[in-house]
């Protein structure tokens, strides 16, 4: 086409007629074997898990992509776990998986088969806190309170595998916990005064 022809080509016109194109393009039947449509979502998998939780056995079935702190907050109404960064750093989610502290965010339920979990409304036994909260209270280790259940997830696990910590293995344990007031010390102190009080004989510590 020449220069002179194309120019009387109006704007109008050159819309009208890709517009057509691109409708008939939408509109081609698709060529036998071709699905035309994409195929419909299945059903989510499902799981049934056995575990035990604060101490009472469970039996729930649970969908494959449920992470644990999903189920705990979700589905069986356990909010004491807090959902910080959702990505395994902050801590605030931590509770414990057969005696090891572990971030619920980065654990699938169907992962905790025949395991037991404690979190944090497990600590308090009939209607009286666990050395470690009332440690925690003494100390005025919670602020915003935020990060609280995690930090004493943390210090229970490690009391629970050394009885009598130093100062030291306190601050190591419970580095994988943010406090967003940094109130770190405050903590320490607290978890010291408990493990202070904790009996040795029966307590599986290592009375370091």
């Amino acid at each position: 086409m020449s220069r002179k022809s194309s120019s009387k080509i109006s704007r109008r016109h050159f819309v009208e007629g890709t517009g057509a194109g691109l409708v008939a393009a939408a509109t081609v039947v698709p060529l036998k074997g071709q699905q035309s449509a994409p195929p419909q979502a299945g059903p989510i998998p499902q799981t049934t898990i056995k575990f035990h939780i604060n101490g009472t056995e469970r039996r729930m079935e649970v969908e494959d992509y449920w992470t644990l702190v999903e189920l705990l907050r979700d589905h069986l109404g356990l909010t004491g776990s807090k959902i910080g960064c959702d990505r395994g750093e902050c801590g605030a989610c931590t509770v414990l998986l057969d005696g090891k502290s572990v971030y619920s965010c980065s654990q699938l339920a169907v992962w905790i088969d025949g395991k037991s979990v404690v979190t944090v409304e497990g600590l308090a036994k009939n209607g009286k806190l666990d050395p470690l909260q009332q440690a925690f209270i003494d100390h005025d280790g919670p602020q915003c309170g935020f990060c609280t259940s995690g930090q004493l997830m943390s210090a229970k696990a490690l009391i629970l595998h050394t009885a009598h910590p130093t100062r030291d293995e306190v601050r190591a344990g419970m580095t994988g916990n943010i406090c967003r007031c940094s109130n770190y010390n405050h903590y320490v102190e607290a978890v010291l005064a408990a493990s202070a009080a904790t009996p040795t004989t029966g307590s599986g510590g290592n009375g370091a």
